[in-house]
Formats: C-alpha cells, sequence, structure tokens
C-alpha cells in the first residue's frame, strides 16, 4: 500500500475543496459537459473491458446490459443534472412543473419526475416515476427543500471517500457526480477490486476535475479502505456494498466491532451514507392472467434475478405469491423454465459459489436448476412465511439464487395486505421492492393500490416494472428507506442519483405498463413500449443499449427511427 500516494492525494482534496465548494456554477456546468464528451469517447472501451472482465460472449445480447448500466446510465444522469443547474443558474425553480405536483389524502407531497420530455415519452412509452416526498414538506415549501446547497453563501468544503462498487459499472461515476454536484464535495474514489479494470477509463473521464485538484481516484484491497476511512483529511464517506462492510468502517471488524455496536459506540463518527442492497421482494397480484402474460411476467422475474448474473443489490430474491391462485402453479412452472433454458454465463463475483451452495444447504425444498455451472441458477420454492429466521427472508445471497414463499387472502387486497406486512416486517432491507399487478385488477383495487405503495417502507417501489429500472432513470431517488439507525442499517442511509436534486426524498415509485406493445394494444392499453432492453430474453439488447448510449451522448430526432426499430425486434 502507497501511504504516501494516498496521503498526497487526501491533501491535494483537501487544499481545494473549498474551492470547488464556492465555484460559480458556470464553471462547475463547464465541467460536467466535459463528462459527456469523455464518457461518449470512452463508452465502446468500457464495455469491451466489462464483458471481456465478465466473460460474456462477443454480440451477446448480454453485452446490452453494459451499455445500459455503464456509460449509458452515466450520460442520462449528467443530461438531467445539466437542465437542473441550468435552471438554477437562470434563478429558476430547480423543479420546472409545478402542475406535476399533488398530495395524497394523509397531505404526503408527491412529484411526477418521469417523463421530462418528449424524448422520455417516447423512449419509455407508458412509464411514470413520482418522488414521494417526507412528512413536513409541502408544495407551499418545496422550493426551500431543493438544491440545499446551492442555496448557501459561502459553503465549507468537504471532502468525501467514495467506496465503489464492483457490479454495476456506472455505479462509482454516479456517486462521485453525486457529492461533487449534490453536495459540494470533493472525491477520492476507492475501486473496488472486482472491477479495478474500469478505473484508467474513469480517470479519463473525471480528468479535467483531476486537473483542478477536485477528483482523485485509489485502488487496493482492504487495507486500502481502511487507511482511507480512517484519515484525517477525509470528511465523510459514501459506500455502496454490503452491511457487513458498512459495520466494520462504523465499529471496526470482528468480535471488538460487534460488541461496540451492541453497545452503540462507533469508532468512526464520520456522516457516512451508503446503499447496502437487501433481501428484494417481488409481489405478484392474483388476477384474471392471459397465458401470454404468464410467459411475460415470467420473463420479467427472470430477468429481475438473472440480470448482470443475479450480481445486483436490487435482485430480486423472494417472489411472493397468493396461495390460492389458480396460476400459481403455471406460473412457477414457467420461471423453472426460463431458468433452465437461459445459456449459462460464469459466475464473476467473488463468493458466487459458497454463496449458492449455503442457499441449497440451508433450504431443503432447494431445486438447483443448471447442472455445468460453478453458481447454477436455483429455485428455492414453498418456503413458510411465518418463520422469519429463514435465511432466504434475512440474509442477501448475491446471486443466480431465487426463493418463493405464498400468502393467504382470499381477494387481491386482502392479499396485498399481508403480501406489505411480509415484506415490511419479515424481509430484510429496503432499498427495492417490485409489485406485479393485472390493469383489471389494478382498477378495481383503486385508491387501496396507492395506500398501499404508501405502506411499503422501501427506498423503491415499481409497479409493473423492476427496481432496477428506478436506478436507471436520473430523476429519481435511489437509496433505501429513511430511518435506519446504526445498530440497524439494513440497506443503509440517504439517497444518491436525484438529478432534481431535492433534500428530503422519501422513496421513488414507479409505474409501468403490465404488457408490451403491440400486445397490449389488444386489451385498450395503449402505449408504444416494447419489450424491455433490459429483460434476459431481449435479443437485441446489445444494439438498443449502444443506440441509448449514443442517443443520450447527443439526443437527436434523426438517431430515433433505428433505436426504436431495435428495440421493437427485441
Amino acid at each position: 500500500m502507497d501511504t504516501a500516494r494516498l496521503d498526497q492525494d487526501l491533501q491535494t482534496l483537501a487544499a481545494r475543496k473549498d474551492e470547488w465548494a464556492r465555484l460559480g456554477l458556470p464553471e462547475k456546468l463547464l465541467l460536467l459537459r466535459t463528462v459527456r464528451e469523455r464518457t461518449g469517447a470512452v463508452a465502446a472501451r468500457w464495455v469491451a473491458a466489462a464483458v471481456k472482465a465478465k466473460g460474456i460472449p462477443s454480440a451477446s445480447p448480454w453485452e446490452g446490459e453494459e451499455w445500459t448500466s455503464g456509460p449509458y446510465a452515466l450520460l442520462y444522469y449528467v443530461g438531467a443534472l445539466e437542465h437542473t443547474l441550468e435552471r438554477i443558474a437562470r434563478g429558476e425553480d430547480p423543479v420546472p412543473h409545478r402542475s406535476a405536483l399533488h398530495a395524497r389524502p394523509d397531505g404526503q407531497l408527491v412529484v411526477q419526475v418521469f417523463p421530462a420530455d418528449r424524448y422520455d415519452r417516447i423512449l419509455l412509452s407508458g412509464v411514470r416515476a413520482e418522488v414521494w416526498m417526507e412528512p413536513g414538506i409541502t408544495a407551499a415549501n418545496l422550493r426551500e427543500n431543493v438544491a440545499g446547497f446551492y442555496r448557501e453563501r459561502a459553503p465549507a468544503g468537504k471532502v468525501a471517500l467514495v467506496l465503489g462498487a464492483g457490479n454495476i459499472a456506472s455505479i462509482p461515476p454516479l456517486d462521485v457526480l453525486h457529492k461533487l454536484y449534490a453536495e459540494g464535495q470533493v472525491a477520492l474514489l476507492k475501486m473496488n477490486p472486482v472491477n479495478e479494470y474500469l478505473g484508467p477509463i474513469f480517470e479519463e473521464i473525471f480528468a479535467p476535475f483531476a486537473e483542478r485538484g477536485f477528483v482523485r481516484l485509489a485502488y487496493g484491497g482492504a487495507d486500502v479502505g481502511a487507511h482511507l476511512a480512517t484519515h484525517a483529511l477525509v470528511d465523510e464517506i459514501h459506500i455502496t456494498g454490503s452491511e457487513r462492510t458498512y459495520d466494520a468502517i462504523r465499529f471496526g471488524a470482528g468480535t471488538e466491532g460487534a460488541e461496540r455496536k451492541r453497545r452503540g459506540e462507533p469508532l468512526n463518527t464520520r456522516r457516512i451514507s451508503a446503499e447496502l442492497g437487501g433481501v428484494g421482494p417481488t409481489i405478484v397480484v392474483p388476477g384474471p392472467w392471459r397465458r401470454s402474460d404468464i410467459i411475460f411476467q415470467a420473463e420479467h422475474v427472470a430477468s429481475q434475478k438473472l440480470h448482470n448474473g443475479g450480481f445486483n443489490c436490487v435482485a430480486t430474491q423472494v417472489l411472493v405469491l397468493p396461495e390460492r391462485w389458480p396460476q400459481k402453479a403455471e406460473f412457477l412452472d414457467e420461471i423453472r423454465r426460463m431458468f433452465r433454458s437461459l445459456p449459462s454465463r460464469g459466475a464473476y463475483y467473488p463468493g458466487a459459489a459458497d454463496r449458492q451452495r449455503r442457499a441449497v444447504e440451508a433450504h431443503a425444498s432447494a431445486e438447483v436448476l443448471e447442472q455445468a455451472a460453478s453458481a447454477p441458477r436455483t429455485f428455492i420454492p414453498n418456503l413458510d412465511a411465518r418463520d422469519r429466521s429463514v435465511p432466504a427472508f434475512c440474509e442477501e445471497f448475491f446471486g443466480a439464487v431465487l426463493a418463493e414463499t405464498s400468502l393467504p387472502g382470499e381477494e387481491p387486497s386482502e392479499f396485498l395486505a399481508e403480501a406489505i406486512r411480509f415484506a415490511n416486517e419479515t424481509l430484510r432491507g429496503t432499498l427495492g421492492v417490485n409489485i406485479i399487478v393485472h390493469p383489471a385488477t389494478a382498477a378495481a383495487l383503486g385508491a387501496r393500490l396507492e395506500a398501499a405503495i404508501a405502506d411499503l417502507r422501501y427506498g423503491s417501489v415499481s409497479v409493473n416494472t423492476w427496481a432496477g429500472v428506478t436506478y436507471l432513470l436520473p430523476e429519481a431517488t435511489w437509496g433505501a428507506f429513511p430511518g435506519h439507525a446504526d445498530s440497524d442499517i439494513q440497506s443503509g442511509r440517504g439517497f444518491v442519483h436525484n438529478a432534481l436534486l431535492f433534500d428530503r426524498p422519501q422513496k421513488t415509485v414507479v409505474y409501468a405498463p403490465f404488457r408490451p406493445f403491440p400486445r397490449a394494444w389488444l386489451s385498450g392499453d395503449l402505449h408504444l413500449g416494447p419489450k424491455p432492453p433490459w429483460f434476459v430474453t431481449h435479443r437485441r439488447a446489445h444494439e438498443v443499449g449502444e443506440r441509448l448510449t449514443r442517443f443520450a451522448e447527443r439526443p437527436r430526432v434523426s438517431r430515433l427511427p433505428g433505436l426504436i426499430s431495435a428495440a421493437l425486434r427485441g
């Protein structure tokens, strides 16, 4: 470990932190625009490096995952953040459409944030997203609770340590941008050893920031992270990782750290924001599904689990079904078929085989659905929802392991109430929850569906889509439900992304169509959204991902026909 180099980098950042905090918006915007230009220039190399490292075959549709969750996600966010900062620079309201505000019956303020422009309405037809505010935020005081950093006259700078994630490539640069632009902090990004091959690419992207002493990158293992997390020049820490890593930073490692946690005596008292994953549920509400719905939604659930090989902090881990739904067995059989029929892919993330083995050993009903893989796809049905000690309910497997449990409820509203109680009180974590509900069932539920969404204590609630979509939407917020204490941190604390710069968001809710175009039109659901490109069954996902990236780099009407054509041929 080169401590001299690390110390020098932190000294440089500390010397420039006030300069960055007080830098005028015009200069900040100029630097942000270099991120767009440089990301576009390195995008192909970025994807090629990730595809090689993860063992994805060349020209495989799964290459699309690296386009969309890599350079596309970064470019999409940069564009949205630019628009917000431009409005602030002109003295305008950071939230552009006041008509998008409404209050729920209990007074909670809801802001519709997506679609944000005409391109969103085309590219994600039928999708809409809302950010729900914490209690006490109203339409009258919203502006005083947006972009708080930019209301300070002479803000003091801070040095942030960003401990990068190793799975999704856009997480580290997005977290750095959040620290820079939402919180006004300079940043040292410590790369995760799993994807440190992307470090040189990120160094190219952030070179203009590095030249002025606003950003630095570091490499190495846990020893480097420990040195940085306890360094006197580090003011704050942001981590994307696991509860165990958070506890080690906050309280220390081993039995001594566990004892400090029990006593509530942190070793590291810095402000730590964190996104720590968890056990993600998908709740399937009973309804009059057709055979085509069964097939499509089985692909949907399989994608929620198997996207990126299952190595997503918000991958679905527990499928929550109604006990007496007549189509339950057919739906589960279709999911099994999907798991068996998809080509194998390598388990690139360390420890996957051990986690899968422990999952099988801990659950008598486990079914291994893939024979040749080192960490084979595994399905664990028929878990007892009354037993809170079930490992699948309290331990994130972080791999291609999906569990299932069933709950009572003769009517959809009764089942939904049981499912919400189970998700809130039994499952570990509050990052994201998904609800799949037939449009006729949703219409019959009416206001009870929104009430159910309100009751869910999750940072992201996705209706007929996956929480991974929330991650991609730049205007959405990304993080755990507020309120976790250090003694029970679960999915973490704080939000990132949040391109509209809300100071006190509670959750993001995303709605999407139940059926894809053109089949949706047969049932009167008039949207143009085809099979989503993040589905693991999309045959043109690699082409769609690259075209989306180039569109986000330079939005032009001329680029839409080819993009739409590729999406429709998925």
